[in-house]
């Protein structure tokens, strides 16, 4: 039994008890069932009572005594005492409990998924870096977190479409083209340009597929420049991207907004219905009607469109492919998006609600616990292909995504790149391989799922506790997707490696020697089989590999 199914059955209890008139009160759709800190107040607990003493005009612990005699004869509840003021301290028979091992092997990689999402359609947009330089540090955290968040949903049911935003129209690739151009002819980048030896790299790629390109007039070199620049820029994004293990089903090119006019119907829409005004020889959009700071320029005085004007063009095109919700990943300089983008869907007459901005904080590089030094090829920041250099793709995956977004982060090398416990990612994934040898080694013994399991005989704390483990895991997967923390995942998963190592410590799965295997290795094996599972699972989740030797 795990969680939400003893809220089915907390729920089924109470409303036996408001029937037979021994309660009066609404039964509440929603039961909180809590794991106890300690085991000897129970397998789990719930603070019921103590949420409906207002509303039933009664004391709680009055509500409790009456809940736990109705508990008390449900199936699979082995006893129910209360605490304090009214908590509700449930303990579940052994098989009751481990029948939840048997839910796993059954359901397998699916197992944690739910259809709570099912036809929610999710646009999730993340990284969306600028196609002028290499994808940096802060950028692998959204690649990280964003693929794992876009699984997390997808657990739940969700649709969820990837997209990653090219911002190759404006200021910025006017900048990268003239760097370009400069490196082609041996001059300084310009002083607003980029550097590092990546602009040198594709300007002689360049060169080497249109010789004599620098060598053409200003424009049409700078233009030549540009459409190759941004593409080859581009390639070099996707590739890095896919190495990471994150790809996107969209690739949206902010370029095409303005070429196909979709810029211009926004801002025609916004004047029509009058939210947008003129002043100065500007419009501005009344972003201080829906709580912004302060007005937003989106056509410039010299009849530009300001880069909001891309991003008013962008929410419609989002609304119009059916999304539900649209989720920006943004970084630590974009906190002006939130309410930007909330008064824009307003603006338009939608439910502001429908977007969604996460900020994520940045990330740093630490060895010997001195900061790491910029890349030589990114120039002035560290790029992603070299976090996968210095840790690997698990590695880095697993790291960026352990803490929540909204802290800053300092990576330390020599942790991530240990090979002992003390590297979280390490951690979990030994524990899968040791399960998996476990499972190898009972097969050479004749022991395998085929035999019969008794969840009776899975009766030890440390059997109870890893059980009780399994079966948060949907709960898990669920918090993590409404509260859009992948995070909980990571540490969901070195509670469970934790969980296993100290239960394989005490327990004894396979039999020695010349002894015959009983049912209680069988229903070891199983248990050690689902929680394989469940460390798989959860890795999928992350995008990081479970393997079966190490």
């Amino acid at each position: 039994m795990n969680p939400v199914r003893l809220a089915d059955v907390v729920r089924a209890a109470l409303s036996e008890a408001v029937a037979a008139g021994d309660l009066s009160l609404t039964v509440p759709d929603e039961i909180t069932i809590d794991r106890p800190r300690s085991r000897e107040h129970g397998d789990y607990a719930t603070p019921v009572a103590l949420k409906l003493a207002k509303t039933a005009g009664l004391p709680p612990r009055k509500i409790a005594e009456v809940l736990a005699r109705y508990l008390a004869r449900a199936d699979g509840i082995a006893g129910v005492d209360i605490a304090g003021p009214g908590f509700l301290n449930i303990r579940l028979d052994t098989a009751a409990a481990a029948a939840v091992v048997g839910q796993v092997i059954a359901a397998g990689p699916a197992y944690g998924a739910s259809d709570a999402l099912a036809g929610k359609q999710i646009n999730l947009e993340f990284v969306s870096a600028n196609p002028t330089g290499p994808v940096h540090i802060g950028g692998a955290r959204w690649a990280a977190v964003g693929d794992a968040l876009g699984r997390v949903l997808s657990t739940q049911g969700a649709t969820v479409v990837r997209e990653y935003y090219f911002n190759d129209a404006g200021a910025q690739i006017d900048r990268f083209a003239r760097s370009l151009l400069a490196a082609a002819r041996g001059l300084p980048a310009p002083e607003d340009g980029y550097g590092g030896d990546y602009i040198l790299e594709i300007a002689n790629t360049i060169q080497e597929a249109n010789p004599g390109a620098a060598a053409l007039p200003d424009a049409e070199a700078t233009e030549l420049f540009r459409t190759a620049g941004v593409e080859k820029m581009f390639n070099e994004i996707k590739a890095t991207l896919h190495a990471f293990r994150t790809d996107f089903d969209v690739y949206f090119h902010e370029d095409s907004l303005h070429e196909s006019g979709a810029v211009t119907t926004a801002v025609d829409r916004l004047k029509a219905s009058g939210h947008l005004y003129e002043k100065d020889g500007a419009w501005w959009l009344r972003t201080t009607d829906y709580g912004d700071d302060k007005d937003r320029v989106v056509v410039k005085s010299d009849g530009e469109p300001a880069y909001i004007a891309g991003d008013l063009a962008y929410f419609l095109d989002k609304r119009s492919r059916g999304f539900d919700l649209c989720i920006y990943m943004l970084g630590a300089d974009h906190h002006g998006y939130i309410s930007r983008l909330k008064a824009a869907a307003e603006a338009f007459g939608d439910d502001p609600d429908v977007v969604e901005v996460m900020i994520g904080q940045m990330v740093f590089l630490v060895k010997n616990g001195e900061p790491v030094r910029m890349s030589k090829r990114a120039g002035t920041v560290i790029s992603l292909d070299d976090l996968i250099e210095a840790l690997g793709v698990d590695a880095a995956r697993y790291s960026l995504i352990r803490y929540s977004v909204d802290t800053t982060l300092d990576l330390d090398l020599d942790l991530w790149t240990k090979q002992t416990s003390d590297n979280p990612v390490f951690y979990v994934q030994y524990a899968h391989a040791r399960l998996s040898k476990l499972v190898r080694d009972a097969a050479e013994l004749g022991i395998d799922l085929g035999d019969r399991y008794d969840p009776a005989l899975l009766d030890t704390p440390q059997e109870s506790e890893l059980i009780a483990l399994l079966a948060a895991y949907p709960q898990i997967l669920a918090s993590s997707a409404e509260l859009r923390e992948p995070h909980r995942v990571v540490r969901y998963l070195e509670d469970l490696a934790s969980g296993y190592h100290k239960f394989y410590e005490a327990v004894r799965v396979l039999p020695l020697g010349d002894e015959q295997p009983t049912a209680a290795n069988v229903a070891r094996l199983w248990l050690c089989a689902a929680t394989a599972q469940v460390l798989a699972n959860g890795l999928a989740v992350l995008g990081v590999t479970a393997p079966e030797r190490m």
